[in-house]
């Protein structure tokens, strides 16, 4: 099961910003991403934005030039369903590799709410919509700002 085993975070991040980055496709979901990410981000006390970008690969782009202006933390959200094509492998490891680089070259906290499913129905259930299982919007943001954190004190 997805999320078995998650830590519980409480962040504090009163004068941090987490800029939020969104795709667009499958709105339901995104809108709960979104939703879960901001209730996030003011829980931890910290200042929040959300840019929303065409799609998942766009994201990347986004990601880093945010971290090239000195951002504190970065959230990416996205949902990329399976279909009948290898589309979705090219699209998930383009976007895995791309914040991967953008979060280690620029030393910025980037957190993955990249939902990469086989279903909608599985999407949904990441959302953090009523009868959703899991908030993977809120666990984005939560593990960027705890890194953001982190760094800080090192």
């Amino acid at each position: 099961m997805s999320g078995a085993g998650a830590p519980q975070i409480t962040v504090e991040a009163a004068g941090l910003t987490v800029e939020i980055v969104a795709s667009s496709w499958h709105t339901e979901v995104m809108d709960g991403l979104v939703a879960g990410a901001i209730r996030a981000a003011e829980a931890a006390g910290a200042q929040h934005r959300v840019t929303r970008v065409a799609g998942a690969v766009e994201l990347t782009v986004v990601a880093e030039a945010l971290a090239r202006r000195g951002a504190d933390a970065i959230a990416c959200l996205g949902v990329v369903i399976r279909g009948g094509t290898p589309h979705f492998e090219y699209v998930c490891q383009s976007v895995t590799q791309g914040l991967t680089d953008v979060s280690r070259e620029h030393c910025v906290p980037v957190g993955f709410g990249v939902l990469t499913v086989d279903t909608e129905e599985q999407a949904l259930n990441r959302a953090g919509l009523p009868g959703s299982d899991e908030d993977k919007g809120v666990e984005a943001v939560e593990a960027a700002l705890q890194t953001a954190l982190t760094l800080r004190s090192l």
